[in-house]
């Protein structure tokens, strides 16, 4: 897996992307938890469940059915009273934020693959490239000696991507919206 530094700075990077007033603190505080809760799976390893069950780690959590559920299911306990188009677009970033969690495990370099369409389909996946180096289950295992070479992985492979692709987002809202602004000023 990605450390789940990782994985919320993804979801924060995708939150800020957007300018639109709904991308509250609140919301993307929901959206970095939502793309760290997939490996709550690890809990199962205190249960019996193995690795590659249905509940195992990067099993179920980690699948597109689980992030849709989650999400629908945040935006019935926390967001009901919003408009429409603000609901949506919050199910949509919360969607992409869970979602997230497993295609950057797909893109790691251990693990046993992500069951992206589980439980319809159980077999696990991972991307032909992967560049990250997988972290460790499990906090004191995190902090080890292959901490840093973890970290250095993933500000080459995740960090430094994400902030490239955010910075192109912004650029383009800030061209766009200078555009606007020149299409509505006053002709001489």
């Amino acid at each position: 897996m990605a450390s789940a530094f990782s994985h919320a700075f993804v979801a924060l990077a995708l939150g800020k992307a957007s300018s639109h007033p709904i991308m509250t603190w609140k919301v993307l505080l929901l959206g970095t938890t939502c793309s760290i809760v997939p490996d709550l799976d690890v809990i199962g390893f205190y249960f019996g469940i193995q690795y590659g069950d249905l509940w195992g780690h990067r099993g179920m959590t980690h699948s597109l059915l689980f992030a849709g559920l989650l999400s629908a299911a945040l935006m019935a306990m926390w967001h009901k009273q919003k408009a429409r188009a603000a609901r949506v677009g919050i199910f949509v970033y919360l969607f992409l934020c869970t979602a997230s969690h497993g295609l950057l495990d797909a893109l790691t370099d251990g693990g046993l693959g992500v069951a992206f369409f589980s439980p319809f389909d159980p077999s696990r996946y991972f991307f032909a490239a992967r560049p990250v180096a997988v972290s460790p289950i499990g906090i004191s295992a995190f902090f080890s000696e292959d901490a840093f070479h973890v970290l250095a992985s993933e500000v080459k492979w995740v960090w430094l991507p994400t902030i490239a692709g955010f910075l192109i987002v912004r650029g383009l809202h800030y061209v766009r919206s200078a555009q606007c602004a020149v299409k509505q000023a006053p002709g001489d």
